[in-house]
């Protein structure tokens, strides 16, 4: 399972700007918003949550798909969706 999950999060996130985006997004959504917490901020929390979220949903913008959990809300209600945008690279040599 966590091997299918790192498969699919790297061929979701090839662009260098997508993933300098999520590097410092992932950590500002799920670590110190709960840091923020703990430290009785809660504004704070709340910004970083949302910024977090919003540099990574950038992030999807430049790869071209949707993010993660678009992708599962759409699923569920039978609507299309982008899991692998345009820009995926090809794992095979001389394929763009």
């Amino acid at each position: 399972m966590l091997r299918r999950f790192v498969k699919n999060y790297i061929e979701r996130h090839q662009h260098p700007a997508s993933q300098m985006l999520h590097l410092v997004g992932v950590p500002l959504t799920f670590v110190v918003s709960i840091v923020m917490l703990f430290l009785a901020k809660p504004w704070w929390a709340l910004g970083c949550f949302v910024a977090g979220y919003v540099l990574q949903f950038i992030g999807h913008a430049i790869e071209g798909n949707d993010a993660g959990e678009v992708v599962l809300v759409k699923k569920w209600l039978g609507k299309p969706y982008v899991e692998f945008g345009p820009r995926r690279r090809s794992g095979k040599r001389g394929e763009t």
